[in-house]
């Protein structure tokens, strides 16, 4: 039989709790082996249950998330996900900084069977993420620079712009993307189009983080915003960024994302959609993630002509998604997070 996953359940609400842990137990590979109702209580049975993943919530009583996750990073360290609520969109981030591997959103902050909702994200993350995982993501965050680098606004044109940057990436995703837009000089030419799976509520926090922290501009993406040089557009939660041509411009056209799809945002429909506009001039980037969202979309960058790259196993949090592009035959190049930026540069300001 192989090897249950020991998942430690670190919640102040009863009712969140014992909905997590019933939701955990559906999955014959998962043994939920302790719960913990804050910091101080899961410091103990961390120590004395050693799991293998921690399902954290931030706001808590005696001692709170962030103090535990202090804690656990530096004597203990172990795969976390956050399960909070998306009115502390800015402090999620902030546990990503600390060594959290990814969060679910939490569909409302009251008791509600809302909660229930998360079943299948909370099983497919469990599922794929490790030691392995965390001792990556640890490797990446000490990649990012300590200091932020000097804007330099570039001048650009309304002409078309004459190639594109499409990024996609998931679990593990805002730690990369940080990494290789901190990387990025202020006046790099071309638009940086990004879709991240993540919910609503938390990409335009998101989004103002790396623009604190990068030369280049970053936003969230609006409906019918032009594309520009040194700009990385970042796609809102809860829809699908698709671009559109009109007169010399190149333009957002966000898809409002239904029930039934599988990724929101969906990296494949962006890049298809780069792809066809900008063709053989397309830049295309699969980051870490679950799943094979983007494969469809890197084979058709790669059908015509464009430019393909894949994060490697060595620093992909999760490998399944850039495994997939490479599946497929789709990676021009598999290289280490910290080559990615300094690749894009090269290829951009100085051509293949």
């Amino acid at each position: 039989m192989p090897k249950k996953i020991k998942v430690l359940v670190v919640d102040d609400s009863a009712f969140s709790r014992q909905t997590i842990r019933n939701m955990l137990l559906k999955a014959p590979m998962v043994d939920v082996i302790g719960i913990a109702v804050d910091g101080i209580d899961a410091i103990g049975k961390t120590l004395r249950y050693r799991p293998d993943i921690i399902t954290l919530d931030l706001e808590m009583p005696e001692m709170d998330g962030f103090s535990f996750l202090r804690w656990l990073m530096r004597e203990r360290p172990t795969p976390v996900i956050m399960v909070s609520s998306h009115s502390d969109s800015k402090t999620v981030f902030k546990a990503l900084d600390l060594g959290a591997v990814d969060f679910i959103a939490k569909p409302t902050r009251r008791a509600s069977f809302e909660l229930q909702n998360i079943e299948n994200d909370l099983l497919a993350k469990v599922r794929n993420i490790d030691a392995s995982s965390l001792s990556r993501l640890n490797r990446n965050l000490k990649s990012i620079p300590a200091k932020r680098p000097l804007k330099n606004v570039p001048a650009f044109s309304c002409k078309i712009p004459d190639r594109i940057v499409a990024i996609g990436a998931s679990t593990g995703g805002p730690q990369a993307l940080q990494l290789i837009l901190t990387g990025m000089p202020g006046n790099f030419p071309a638009p940086i189009v990004i879709s991240q799976h993540m919910p609503g509520g938390f990409t335009g926090s998101f989004a103002e983080r790396l623009d604190r922290l990068s030369a280049i501009r970053v936003k969230e993406a609006e409906n019918d915003e032009p594309l520009e040089p040194g700009k990385a557009l970042i796609c809102p939660g809860g829809y699908h960024l698709m671009l559109k041509a009109r007169s010399e411009r190149i333009y957002t056209r966000l898809k409002n994302a239904e029930d039934s799809d599988k990724y929101v945002p969906s990296i494949n429909l962006m890049m298809q959609s780069v792809a066809e506009i900008f063709k053989d001039m397309t830049l295309g980037v699969v980051l870490t993630g679950m799943g094979n969202d983007g494969t469809m979309g890197m084979v058709e960058i790669f059908r015509r002509g464009g430019y393909t790259i894949t994060e490697s196993e060595e620093t992909a949090v999760v490998f399944g998604m850039p495994q997939e592009v490479i599946k497929a035959g789709a990676a021009g190049k598999v290289l280490p997070l910290r080559e990615v930026s300094s690749e894009l540069i090269k290829v951009v300001m100085n051509g293949r």
